[in-house]
C-alpha cells in the first residue's frame, strides 16, 4: 500500500485508525461521571496531540537517525508559525499557503543553522543549536518587535491587507479557513451519557499528521534513511570510505527543521498569534523529551511520547486538592487528609515532578521508550500463547 510493505502499511493504517477515531478513543468516561477529567478528547488539545506529533516525528529524523542531538528546533517551530501569521496578515486567512510558507522558509533558516552547526558533532553541535535557538529568542523577542511584535506577540488586525479576502465589516477579526471551511467549526455527538465533539480543526491537523507520518516511514526506509544510520553507527568508519556525510546529515537537518516549520504554522492556523516563547529552550527540550519516552529511531515512539506529554500538561496539571479530596471522601477525615497530602506534590503544579519520574524510569527499564515497553508486553503474551499451545498438543489424547 503506497509503495510500503505489509509491516509498515498495518503501522501506517493503525496511526490513521488512531487519529481517526480520537474522539471515541480519547473520551472514555461518561461526561457527567468523576472520571470525566481525564478525558482528553476535546479539539484543542486532540489538536496540540497531532501537531506536536509533527514536531516530534521531525525531530527524529535528525535524531533517531544521525543520533545529532539538536537543543534549537524550537527555533524552527517560531519561525513557522510568525511566517503563517504574516502570510494571514498580507495574503489569506486561507491555512495552505500559510502552511506552505511556513516549511519553506523553516527549512532556509534550518539550511543557514545546519551548515554552521554541522561543522561540529557531539555535544559541540548541541551547544551550537542552542546558541542559534536562544540568539533567535532573543531577536524576536526585542531586537526585531517591527516584525514579531515582541513580548506581545504577533497577531491578526482588523486593518491588515489580506489582499485576496473580503474586507470585514463586522468589526470582527476573521477566522482561518480551509478553502472556506472553517478551522473552529466542530460537530457535537451525544450518545448517551457521552458526547463527542468532531473538530474541523483537528481533522485538517490529523491529515497533515498521517503525510508527515507516511514521508517518515519512506526516509527510515530509502537509501538516505539508510546512509543516515550509516552516520550514527559509525561516521569515521564512513569517512574512511571516501564519502561525505555532511550533505546526509545538512539534509536530514533541513527536513527536520522543515517538520518543525510545518508544526508550527499548523499551531498558527489554530490560533493566529505567534509569541517569541515558542523559540525558547525549554520547546526545545520538551521535544527531546518526547522523542526518548516514545522511542528513539521508531515510526510511531514520537507521536506516543508526544501525546503522553502533552496529556500530563493539560489533563494531569489539573487535578487539585479539590479533586484529591473528592476522591478520597469516603475515608475519615485523617486519612483522606494524609493520603491528599502525600499525592499532592505530584498533581497540579508538581505534574513536572511526575513526568521527571516515568522519564527517570523510562530511560532506566525501557531505554527504548514506549515502543519497546508495548514490544515487551506483545512478546510476553506471544509466548504465553505459544505456550499454552504447545502445552494443549502435549496433552491431547491420541485417538
Amino acid at each position: 500500500m503506497f509503495g510500503l510493505n505489509k509491516k509498515d502499511s498495518a503501522l501506517l493504517l493503525l496511526v490513521a485508525i488512531l487519529t481517526m477515531m480520537a474522539p471515541f478513543i480519547l473520551n472514555p468516561f461518561p461526561t457527567d461521571s468523576g472520571l470525566a477529567q481525564f478525558n482528553a478528547g476535546y479539539p484543542d488539545l486532540m489538536q496540540r496531540f497531532v501537531i506536536f506529533g509533527i514536531f516530534a516525528i521531525g525531530f527524529n529524523i535528525l535524531f533517531g537517525l544521525t543520533g545529532y542531538l539538536s537543543f534549537g528546533h524550537a527555533a524552527f517551530l517560531g519561525v513557522g508559525s510568525y511566517s503563517a501569521v504574516w502570510m494571514f496578515k498580507l495574503l489569506s486567512m486561507n491555512i495552505l499557503p500559510a502552511v506552505i510558507l511556513s516549511v519553506i522558509i523553516a527549512g532556509l533558516f534550518a539550511l543557514v543553522i545546519g551548515y554552521v552547526s554541522l561543522r561540529r558533532s557531539g555535544i559541540y553541535f548541541s551547544i551550537l543549536t542552542l546558541a542559534f535557538a536562544q540568539m533567535s529568542f532573543a531577536l524576536a523577542y526585542s531586537v526585531l518587535t517591527p516584525i514579531t511584535n515582541g513580548e506581545t506577540g504577533l497577531q491578526l488586525n482588523l486593518d491588515d491587507a489580506r489582499i485576496l479576502d473580503p474586507v470585514n465589516d463586522s468589526g470582527s477579526l476573521p477566522v482561518t479557513s480551509l478553502f472556506g471551511l472553517e478551522m473552529r467549526s466542530s460537530f457535537d455527538l451525544a450518545v448517551g451519557p457521552w458526547d463527542f465533539t468532531f473538530s474541523v480543526g483537528y481533522y485538517v491537523c490529523a491529515i497533515f499528521l498521517l503525510l508527515a507520518f507516511y514521508l517518515a516511514i519512506r526516509i527510515f526506509r530509502s537509501p538516505f534513511g539508510m546512509m543516515l544510520r550509516a552516520i550514527k553507527s559509525n561516521q569515521q568508519r564512513l569517512n574512511y570510505t571516501g564519502l561525505n556525510p555532511r550533505p546526509y546529515t545538512l539534509a536530514a537537518f533541513v527536513i527536520s527543521g522543515m517538520y518543525a516549520g510545518l508544526a508550527g504554522g499548523l499551531l498558527a492556523s489554530m490560533d493566529p498569534l505567534a509569541g517569541a516563547e515558542r523559540m525558547q529552550w525549554t520547546a526545545s527540550g520538551e521535544v527531546v523529551l518526547m522523542t526518548i519516552l516514545g522511542g528513539v529511531g521508531t515510526l510511531i515512539g514520537p507521536v506516543l511520547g508526544a501525546g503522553l506529554i502533552k496529556y500530563f500538561e493539560n489533563i494531569f496539571s489539573k487535578i487539585n486538592d479539590t479533586v484529591l479530596h473528592g476522591w478520597f471522601s469516603f475515608l475519615p477525615d485523617g486519612i483522606e487528609d494524609f493520603l491528599v497530602t502525600i499525592i499532592h506534590p505530584f498533581v497540579g503544579k508538581g505534574w513536572h515532578l511526575t513526568l521527571g519520574i516515568i522519564f527517570m524510569l523510562v530511560v532506566t527499564f525501557l531505554p527504548g521508550g514506549l515502543v519497546e515497553g508495548g514490544q515487551r508486553i506483545a512478546r510476553l503474551f506471544r509466548g504465553k500463547k505459544t505456550k499454552d499451545g504447545a502445552d494443549g498438543a502435549k496433552t491431547e489424547p491420541a485417538e
